[in-house]
């Protein structure tokens, strides 16, 4: 089951670090963020990799063409490159990693029908590029499988300011991305599965979202279904949120570290 990281935006709530790489290579410890909920993933079995790229995504292709020799010990001998020898040191062996440049100004819903071609299941996993948590996935793909339905979404808990969901039983019967003046009790925290037909729902031009509209659609239709996660969950937005999760990692209490 392939997973998509929507890892494209701006990121301009975080400018200090954004203007000068993107959000998802904004780093906890010594490993960016990207790094962090790939680990969550793979550590559980999923390891197919789809990246939605857009502002300076060319800084994520670098990390990863050159995540080999930047992460292990190496032997070269000068004037003969070709002989170079790494010796493994990483835990990410198996990780097959697309990264597909979906645009600068595309919105999710246009990034993610950009990497339709690249998803060869019905059902597939997707998430935002700045959100750590230690969502069991397993239960999260056994739920989405029960109800059938076409959208499953993480629900979590804090006190935050991102999609609410109200929600009748299992079922999301309204979805509102960023209510103003709401206090929002369950949230979207990303970390969703999906079937394959929401690609009919989406489009190519960059003006396509994936909150605003579609999401809003498939909860009036009944197709939206929240996985409730009551564990850890937190997302990298703004400064402080990035000295919190490198405190919480520094300290050894980082709740999304499943690994």
């Amino acid at each position: 089951m392939e997973v998509v990281i929507l890892c494209g935006g701006l990121g301009t709530r975080l400018r200090e670090e954004t203007e000068f790489r993107p959000k998802p290579m904004v780093g906890i410890g010594t490993r960016p963020i990207l790094w962090h909920i790939m680990k969550t993933f793979a550590s559980q079995g999923h390891s197919n990799f789809v990246l939605a790229l857009g502002y300076k995504g060319e800084m994520i292709k670098d990390y990863f063409l050159n995540y080999e020799a930047m992460n292990n010990d190496i032997t070269i001998e000068l004037g003969k490159p070709l002989n170079a020898q790494l010796h493994s040191c990483h835990e990410e062996c198996g990780w097959k990693i697309t990264l597909a440049d979906t645009g600068q100004q595309a919105l999710k819903g246009a990034r993610l029908k950009k990497l339709e071609k690249y998803i060869q299941g019905d059902t597939f996993l997707l998430t935002y590029g700045d959100g750590v948590a230690n969502v069991d996935l397993a239960k999260l793909i056994a739920f989405h499988k029960s109800h059938g339905k076409m959208v499953t979404i993480t629900g979590v808990n804090p006190a935050s300011r991102f999609g609410e969901l109200k929600i009748e039983g299992d079922n999301v019967t309204c979805f509102h991305e960023k209510p103003k003046g709401m206090g929002a009790r369950i949230i979207n925290g990303g970390y969703m599965c999906l079937n394959r037909a929401i690609f009919e729902r989406l489009s190519v031009d960059d003006s396509c979202d994936l909150e605003y509209g579609p999401l809003e659609r498939l909860a009036e239709e009944g197709e939206l279904m929240v996985y409730r996660h009551p564990g850890f969950w937190a997302c990298m937005d703004t400064l402080r949120d990035t000295e919190y999760l490198n405190k919480l990692w520094e300290t050894g209490q980082a709740g999304w570290k499943v690994w």
